[in-house]
């Protein structure tokens, strides 16, 4: 049986994916001070050699650069960027209206910065359980894209989905978000991530949905999760993935990394399908 890959402690896109044996423990410490020499030696060799396939691949670009721009001058047509696909250009606009930042701040200095969005109305918001967890369940502070605070109350929290509800006054007047159909979603379309990563509001990055139904562990938990190679990164957690009709498809939740180094691509999202119904309940529950 192949060995699975996944995420593991603390939930977000702040910390170091580790490989998983199946039982779900780390092959190596999340921090890298437990690697053996032999290990740290071959991964230095191999960033190493990364590092002058990114030199080459610059030096390459720069070159090709510099002659098209020597074509140009020769009367040639210079190569222009491949144009946005207008579909996603409407989805971006539909959706980041929607789409706000949380704001969570706790005992002892603690703090946490996420993104979430609208699901309906009433100005329910879903978000990130863990956001709340890591402000240590401090007050929480929802700003609007227009750049409005509101304080928030916390409706309801799941911990296992890793799924929260937001509730602001109405006077927000947040768009609900439209969701996906369940079993929609289909590996190679394009989708958008938009959120607040690094405290960036507004922010939309593309890419496609990579695999659906990926079994990844999240915390304590393991999850069906939808993979995608859009960027996420800190501050993300949360924020809606959708497609190109702007439909949500899931909640934006993790990503693996190298060493802390950021997103290389490989993001996770809580599908639509377990997003809809754990937020119904909670919603039922608490009003």
């Amino acid at each position: 049986m192949a060995v699975q890959t996944g995420l593991g402690e603390p939930r977000g896109p702040w910390f170091i994916s580790p490989e998983l044996d199946p039982d779900g423990r780390g092959r190596w410490d999340v921090g890298g001070s437990g690697r053996d020499p032999a290990e740290r030696r071959w991964r230095g060799r191999l960033l190493a050699a990364l590092a002058v396939v990114a030199l080459s691949t610059v030096s390459g670009a720069a070159a090709g650069g510099f002659v098209a721009s020597r074509d140009g001058e020769a009367g040639a047509p210079a190569a222009s960027a491949a144009p946005v696909p207008a579909e996603l250009v409407t989805a971006a606009q539909k959706t980041v209206p929607g789409v706000v930042s949380v704001l969570v701040g706790g005992a002892g200095g603690a703090s946490a910065n996420g993104s979430g969005f609208a699901v309906d109305d009433r100005q329910h918001i879903i978000t990130n359980d863990h956001i709340l967890a890591r402000g240590r369940n401090g007050s929480v502070t929802v700003e609007l894209p227009d750049g409005r605070r509101f304080a928030a109350e916390v409706v309801g929290r799941e911990p296992r989905s890793d799924l929260a509800v937001l509730r602001v006054p109405p006077s927000a007047g947040l768009a609900p978000l439209p969701l996906a159909k369940p079993g929609s979603t289909r590996v190679g379309e394009p989708v958008l991530a938009v959120g607040s990563p690094l405290g960036l509001s507004g922010t939309v990055t593309a890419g496609i949905v990579s695999a659906v139904d990926r079994q990844v562990r999240l915390g304590d938990n393991r999850h069906t999760a939808v993979q995608t190679d859009a960027s996420i990164n800190p501050g993300n957690s949360g924020g809606p993935l959708v497609n190109a009709r702007g439909e949500v498809i899931g909640v934006n939740t993790a990503i693996a990394t190298i060493d802390g180094n950021g997103s290389i691509g490989i993001g996770f999202a809580i599908p639509i399908e377990q997003v809809q119904q754990t937020a119904d309940t909670i919603i039922g529950k608490g009003g």
